[in-house]
């Protein structure tokens, strides 16, 4: 059923904004009018340029390449940042209403009556009318891959097939907040130190462009002989004043270098082993990574999402190649009839603890709960590690931006005082 967007007027002649399901502009008139609203303006909700774009392909239409960039752009891979904790806000109520024994069509109604944005409202429309049309849950979320990702959609599935959506969708929304709240945790500790090199590198562009600049010039008035750090002061002011735009223009073009090459498997690869190797950050990444595959894994396995099934889709999240290769390789493993515990121990990617923990949980028949051990104990070291990274780090970029200031005052005043000690 198309979605419209409607402006009116409501009782009061306040003007009111919304979106309305309906068969035709008519019905969709009709139905507001019976509310007693005045329509101003009434039209369909366009498709994205993204579904223009699918559809173009698949009817042999020629596609362009800006439509083609958009598309990639905007290709989906779950929601992120603010949608996120929307996500997880709606998957908690919409459980919390399940649970309670209200039908599903009724549940979605509510959670469309309070959403905080129009296109989550027209979102959810959607999912409730294909929902009416006799499609199941699962299907109907995995049409929206922008807010709901792949592992979202197959435990969603599995709870269809158990019976057990709302307890489903209530593991969903305690995996959504321990994922948001690791993000913040990480984002948080090095927020500070990101804030000290750009103010760094603003003062430093000031000082090189505007300072000292003017400063030379009056020293050049003088007559006298510039010593040495003074020439190179002078020299390096003068180029970067002329050339600043090639600085931009080499970040840019190392920064869509990287990105290139990242979506390459070599270059994702080889750069993912690097970050690995780095003092400190990679002990940082590889623990970061340990938990989201515990914490995935741990939530489609007690969801009733089949091993092999789990894996896979933990695979695509765990969010480094050299982990994401490793648990393809755990997946080969279990179809050829082995268990979790000896393939993961073989492939080196994760610490030998986790091994032995899996191990003990297939031992016992508690994997889930032990992999959720794992993640909450990998959640406390994240702390730790993120804290001594900024720690390590403030002292460091304190160091080199005092050294590049102090190096610029050196070689301002050591011409001041050549001269100062010649006129006495």
């Amino acid at each position: 059923m198309p979605i419209f967007e409607y402006k009116a007027y409501a009782q009061g002649g306040a003007l009111k904004t919304g979106v309305i399901d309906a068969d035709s502009p008519r019905e969709a008139r009709q139905r507001l009018r019976r509310e007693n609203i005045l329509v101003k303006d009434l039209k369909q909700k366009g498709r994205t340029r993204q579904d223009k774009v699918k559809q173009r392909k698949r009817s042999g239409e020629k596609v362009s390449f800006l439509d083609k960039l958009a598309s990639l752009r905007s290709s989906p891979t779950g929601p992120k940042g603010r949608d996120l904790e929307v996500v997880g806000a709606i998957t908690r109520q919409l459980g919390t209403l399940l649970s309670a024994g209200i039908p599903l069509a009724d549940s979605l109604k509510a959670i469309i009556d309070q959403a905080e944005s129009r296109r989550i409202e027209t979102k959810f429309r959607q999912i409730r009318e294909n929902i009416t049309q006799g499609t199941s849950l699962g299907d109907a979320l995995a049409e929206h891959p922008e807010l709901f990702s792949e592992l979202y959609v197959n435990m969603v599935r599995a709870g269809e097939a158990t019976g057990q959506v709302d307890v489903v969708l209530t593991r969903l929304a305690e995996f959504i907040a321990s994922q948001r709240a690791l993000q913040r945790k990480v984002v948080s500790s090095l927020t500070y130190p990101m804030l000290m090199i750009i103010i760094g590198m603003l003062v430093v562009a000031i000082l090189m462009t505007v300072v000292v600049p003017r400063i030379t010039d009056m020293l050049k008035d003088t007559g006298g002989t510039m010593p040495t750090p003074t020439k190179v002061l002078i020299g390096v002011s003068n180029w970067f004043k002329s050339f600043w735009w090639v600085v931009l223009l080499g970040i840019a073009a190392v920064s869509f270098v990287i990105e290139r090459v990242y979506k390459t498997d070599r270059g994702r690869l080889f750069i993912d082993k690097n970050l690995l190797r780095l003092p400190i950050v990679g002990e940082l990444l590889r623990k970061q990574a340990v938990s989201r595959f515990s914490r995935t894994l741990a939530t489609l396995l007690s969801s009733g999402v089949p091993a092999v099934r789990s894996l896979e889709i933990t695979s695509r999240v765990v969010g480094n190649r050299i982990l994401s290769d490793a648990t393809d390789h755990i997946r080969v493993r279990i179809l050829e009839g082995t268990d979790i515990a000896t393939p993961l121990k073989a492939t080196g990617a994760f610490p030998p603890v986790v091994g032995y923990m899996v191990a003990v949980g297939e031992a016992s028949g508690e994997v889930e709960q032990m992999l959720d051990r794992i993640a909450d104990a990998y959640d406390e070291e994240i702390d730790v590690t993120t804290e001594r990274v900024t720690t390590v780090l403030e002292p460091i970029m304190i160091v080199i931006l005092a050294c590049v200031v102090g190096y610029i005052v050196y070689s301002i005043v050591l011409p001041i005082l050549r001269m100062s000690s010649l006129a006495g």
